[in-house]
């Protein structure tokens, strides 16, 4: 979890949410670190789904540190 929460904060940007290139490479990061952990190939989708709406939630805290 804590080098998920890695991968993403080094790659969000300020505008992050709207530029859909940094969204795909951020789904690209995620899924290849799912697969790194042997997580099932059939929920990676969601599971990438997931991590970023949670991040989309955060960022706001992340860009004010």
């Amino acid at each position: 979890a804590r080098e998920l929460v890695q991968i993403v904060r080094q790659n969000v940007t300020i505008d992050w949410t709207v530029r859909e290139n940094v969204r795909a490479h951020l789904r690209r990061l995620v899924k290849r670190l799912l697969r790194k952990y042997g997580y099932p190939p059939d929920k990676q989708e969601k599971a990438t789904q997931t991590v970023l709406e949670q991040a989309e939630l955060l960022s706001a805290e992340w860009a004010k540190s």
